[in-house]
Order: C-alpha cells, then sequence, then structure tokens
C-alpha cells in the first residue's frame, strides 16, 4: 500500500474529463455539468487543494458542519445543501447556502417560504425524490412528486430549479436516473442533480447538469 498522499487536485482533473467524455458521448457539452465537491466530514487539507485548482461549487449534508468550514471562506464558493434539512434549521440554512437539494416535504417548503421572506433572500431549490422508494431514505415518492411540485410553487410561491435523487446502491443507476429525467421534464425542470463517484458518468449520459462527487475527490472518507 502506497503511503503516497491523495492528490485531490490530480483527482479533480480526472473527474473532470471524465465528465466531459460522458458530455460528448451523449451529445452534450461538458459546461453543461456542474461538479459539486462532496466536501463533508473532509478535512481542510484536501478540500484547500481542490479549491485551489478552480473548484468553486461544494457540497454538505450538515449545516453545522457547513457553517463551521465555510463561514468565513464564502468568497466565490457555491455552497449547496445535499443533506436532509430539519425545520428547525431553515433559518440557518437560508443564510448560509445557495442551494437546497433536499426539499422534500410540506412542512420543510413552508419553513423556507417564511425564510426567503424574513431574510429577504431567496435560494435555488430542488427536490428530493426517492426513486427507489426506499423507506430508510429521504424523499418524495415518484407517485407523490408532481403533486408536490404544484404544492410547492402554488400555496408557498417557491420557484424550483430542479430535482434530486440518490439510487439504491444495490440496483443499476441508469432507470433511476431516467425516471428522474421523465418526472423533471413533465413538470417543466431543467436542472438534475444525480451521479456520485460510483455512477457519475452514467448521470451524465443520462442528463445530469450536476453530480455530486465526494470519494473519488478525496479518497476514503476519513473516519468520524
Amino acid at each position: 500500500m502506497s503511503d503516497a498522499p491523495f492528490d485531490s487536485a490530480a483527482a479533480r482533473a480526472q473527474v473532470m474529463d471524465k465528465i466531459a467524455i460522458a458530455a460528448k458521448a451523449s451529445g452534450r457539452d461538458a459546461g453543461d455539468v456542474t461538479l459539486v465537491a462532496v466536501s463533508k466530514q473532509q478535512p481542510w487539507d484536501p478540500v484547500a487543494q481542490v479549491l485551489a485548482a478552480g473548484q468553486t461549487v461544494f457540497g454538505e449534508n450538515r449545516v453545522q458542519e457547513a457553517q463551521a468550514r465555510w463561514a468565513e471562506r464564502r468568497n466565490g464558493v457555491e455552497l449547496r445543501l445535499i443533506g436532509p434539512l430539519q425545520t428547525n434549521k431553515a433559518k440557518e440554512a437560508v443564510a448560509l447556502f445557495d442551494v437546497i437539494e433536499t426539499l422534500d416535504r410540506e412542512r420543510l417548503a413552508k419553513a423556507l417560504a417564511n425564510e426567503f421572506q424574513a431574510q429577504g433572500r431567496t435560494l435555488r431549490l430542488y427536490v428530493q425524490v426517492n426513486t427507489g422508494e426506499e423507506p430508510q431514505k429521504a424523499g418524495v415518492l415518484p407517485a407523490e412528486a408532481d403533486a408536490f411540485i404544484a404544492r410547492c410553487r402554488q400555496a408557498h410561491g417557491l420557484e424550483l430549479e430542479g430535482l434530486m435523487c440518490i439510487p439504491p446502491a444495490e440496483e443499476p443507476p441508469g432507470p433511476h436516473f431516467a425516471l428522474l429525467a421523465k418526472i423533471a421534464a413533465r413538470n417543466g425542470l431543467a436542472r438534475l442533480s444525480m451521479g456520485m463517484s460510483g455512477d457519475y458518468e452514467t448521470a451524465v449520459r443520462f442528463g445530469a447538469t450536476s453530480v455530486r462527487v465526494g470519494s473519488a475527490l478525496f479518497g476514503a472518507r476519513p473516519s468520524a
């Protein structure tokens, strides 16, 4: 086993190349796909490496962890919340993040709408769809997605940017990506956040506009 440190800057270049190849193979431009570096639970050094290499979009799972890491480093950085959001954290989340990708229930939609008004700030929003209908996983069920999207728009006045999903780990991701794209298309949503370190190239071929990549950029996540 090599003792050489993981080179996150080089890993980012490799990921960007693979995104470009997958985009080209599906008749798309590499610039149509945003790389979201999943910096959750990572020490600062590898995050700083990809930041220095030109990475500007980062994904975090928890509000408090993101506050600790990014509160003094927000200049030029787009922050996305990609983990579940509790309604009692809506105020802090709206103040810190640029994008929330995990809108999945009515109470949260109402809380975010209230905070947008209170803070005079509007975040870009994605509805999380539980494409595998896994009971342990957050997200709106596919059969309920259309109605939920309509309620977000009509009852809460929210403008939605797109949809997000996390396919079941033990299933081929393609059908889940295709399902998400279908739901998005019929609801007039152009953005798809789908694909992680193990399947982001497949996601790009199915129309992902952003991919959330952690271990392929930073190596194995350190133990908590």
